[in-house]
């Protein structure tokens, strides 16, 4: 793995614990991040995560990843968006799927296999 690969992966995990764990909720094993906190907030919420969540994606593509890698991961966030918009449920939901740390660890996974 090159060396600015590996930075841009640093960015990426960086990002998906910010966004889907950055904070453990009191007396539970459960981390939330700012996704499932900015997902309460009705219609404008969800759609702000989307927008943020295609950062990986950026980041996938300059590293070179293949479209079909590129495909899996905006089918997570598709997923983590429609589930995630639906009240209540999508928030659970949001809190456990956590689609930006699946994507950072494909963009991993796939560093790791090119060596």
């Amino acid at each position: 793995m090159n060396a600015d690969n590996q930075k841009r992966l640093k960015r990426v995990e960086a990002f998906a614990r910010l966004m889907d764990a950055q904070f453990k909720i009191p007396f539970t094993p459960i981390s939330i991040g700012i996704d499932g906190l900015i997902g309460i907030i009705p219609f404008v919420g969800d759609g702000v995560s989307l927008i943020l969540a295609l950062y990986p994606v950026l980041e996938a593509h300059r590293i070179g990843v293949s479209t079909g890698l590129k495909l899996k991961m905006l089918v997570n966030i598709l997923i983590d968006t429609v589930i995630g918009s639906i009240p209540i449920i999508g928030d659970v939901f949001d809190i456990g799927f956590k689609a930006n740390l699946r994507n950072a660890q494909l963009i991993r996974e796939f560093l790791e296999q090119q060596g």
